[in-house]
């Protein structure tokens, strides 16, 4: 039986085995080295407000190899699965490469410029001197303690967001290709699942609930450069796969 990975392309095929081999240390380290409240794959790979104590350069580029757990991965890696290689024939390996890291990178961008709002909205600067890594937020700012403890300690994983750019310039490309969706027992075309998945990312992101820790700044993020790179690079939607 021929194997499903046998007719990926280049670029999908290796960033599906690069995720998958980053995922497997977290494993390990969870069973075998559990300390409570510290997590060392996220801490020293995922990526933090460019002003924590624990922000560390190179977390730009590896935060999107971290995952937080079998079903995030699962998740970012079946959809990857199913749509990368559509766009990487269209796009071609070179371009599609870069798009991938473009949208990771750009979603971090979002994520941190809001959070750069945020941060000045209560301090009237964009960074704070002496940061560090315990409550003492909740003593300095008060009312608004809560919120820069989370911004300054909490740390972000994933390729979502280079998964969302990837999916959306999927619907730019092929916007009336009819996609299945669990649960749903009618085909939906592309460009209404993604115009669905983008209006959720927005109100989730204007209606964060507590305990919600999904950065939905990042996935609207990667969608936005994912379009744009479609845009830019004059990409012309195929008269195929319709």
């Amino acid at each position: 039986m021929q194997s499903p990975f046998t007719n990926l392309p280049p670029v999908v095929k290796n960033l599906l085995i690069i995720n998958i081999l980053c995922f497997l240390p977290s494993v390990y380290l969870s069973h075998n080295f559990s300390i409570p409240g510290f997590d060392p794959m996220g801490t020293w790979f995922g990526v933090y407000y460019f002003n924590s104590a624990n922000f560390r350069v190179w977390q730009v580029l590896t935060y999107m190899f971290i995952h937080g757990g079998w079903w995030h991965i699962f998740f970012n890696m079946f959809v990857l699965f199913q749509f990368g290689p559509i766009v990487e024939y269209a796009l071609g390996s070179k371009r599609f490469f870069n798009m991938y890291f473009i949208c990771g990178l750009g979603a971090i961008a979002l994520q941190m410029f809001i959070q750069g709002i945020e941060v000045h909205a209560i301090t009237g600067a964009f960074t704070i001197p002496n940061p560090t890594t315990d409550v003492s937020y909740f003593y300095q700012f008060g009312v608004h303690g809560q919120k820069m403890y989370d911004i300054y300690t909490g740390g972000m994983v994933g390729a979502s967001g280079a998964i969302f750019g990837i999916m959306i310039a999927f619907a730019t490309l092929y916007p009336n290709m009819e996609l299945m969706i669990m649960f749903i027992p009618v085909p939906i075309k592309a460009k209404y699942i993604m115009i669905g998945y983008v209006a959720l990312e927005l109100y989730l992101t204007l209606n964060q609930s507590q305990g919600d820790n999904v950065a939905h700044l990042a996935h609207l993020g990667g969608a936005l450069f994912g379009f744009l790179l479609i845009k830019l690079w004059g990409i012309k939607k195929p008269n195929s796969f319709y």
